[in-house]
């Protein structure tokens, strides 16, 4: 009973009330999960906040594809958590384009645009014809988490692990890998009206090969995109309910009213979930930052002295 009383005491003097936790109480993961009813209103929202340099830009409609896929992989745990980029090769451009985007999401950068190769067995200017098949020397779209580097017949390259079943999945055994050529550039795009062909790799300029690499090896997120009516409406990774978004938006820019209607051009009106009450100030169960941080504060006491000064 004493222990208790120089308990109750300490928290006492914090003006704390304890309470049992239970698993039942709000926790902030039941906010992101319960909270956004609206993906594509969250994936339009950090698409505007993305600085894309000059008049072009990513459309929407790959870099949605995309970061769904980047959202639903993370949370299955296929990438690396201290790397927040994503790479979208857009096939639907031509190949004359710069239709390759490296884009970091922790920052709203987009730190690379180039030129990008598909396979000779896709098309000409334009990929129109897809694989997964070994000799095809076609591109495979889908998503794609980078492995490790080798040096082997052009120079320095990076591993492919498709992730998309009967799309991509053949991408290692078939060698699949990012490396530099010399077929893409601008001199080759203006003697021959379109950019080299691999043989289904992705392939960029030996000039930047070292930058992409850096940029995006190691357990990263790439999105080759191509609206095929099959591979969209069959895709694991674009059709999986996204239930959980990522915490930093949530605390950044989901609770602040301002911010939503910003990017979303909408009036908004913030409706707290049930296990979520202890944010909503008109709720009882409110919790107000201050005495957060007091029962934080409890919480990090070191009490195990009470066993030595009582009797």
């Amino acid at each position: 009973m004493k222990r208790v009383i120089l308990c109750m005491s300490v928290a006492t003097l914090l003006g704390v009330t304890l309470k049992i936790a239970t698993a039942k109480e709000p926790t902030v993961n039941a906010v992101i999960s319960s909270t956004v009813n609206d993906v594509d209103s969250y994936i339009s929202g950090i698409y505007k906040q993305i600085d894309f340099p000059g008049k072009d830009k990513l459309s929407f409609d790959a870099f949605s594809a995309a970061y769904r896929g980047y959202l639903n992989l993370k949370e299955a745990g296929k990438l690396n958590n201290n790397k927040q980029i994503l790479t979208v090769a857009d096939f639907t451009q031509s190949s004359t384009k710069h239709r390759l985007w490296i884009i970091d999401l922790a920052k709203k950068a987009v730190l690379l645009n180039d030129y990008v190769a598909h396979g000779q067995g896709s098309g000409d200017e334009f990929a129109t014809n897809f694989s997964n098949n070994n000799n095809s020397h076609q591109s495979s779209i889908g998503f794609y988490v980078t492995g490790d580097t080798y040096v082997g017949g052009h120079g320095n390259s990076l591993r492919l692990y498709g992730m998309d079943n009967g799309f991509n999945s053949a991408a290692y055994d078939r060698a699949i890998v990012v490396h530099g050529a010399a077929y893409v550039n601008d001199a080759f795009v203006a003697g021959q009206k379109r950019l080299g062909r691999s043989w289904g790799c992705p392939a960029v300029s030996n000039e930047i090969i070292g930058k992409v690499i850096n940029y995006i090896g190691g357990g990263t997120c790439m999105f080759i995109y191509y609206p095929q009516k099959n591979y969209m409406a069959s895709s694991t990774w674009l059709n999986k309910k996204i239930d959980r978004l990522p915490e930093d938006f949530m605390m950044k820019d989901l609770v602040n009213p301002a911010t939503v209607a910003k990017n979303t051009n909408k009036p908004v009106r913030v409706i707290y979930a049930d296990n979520a009450q202890d944010l909503n100030p008109a709720s009882p169960l409110y919790v107000s930052p201050e005495m957060k941080q007091k029962r934080e504060t409890l919480l990090a006491m070191n009490l195990g002295f009470i066993d030595q000064v009582l009797p």
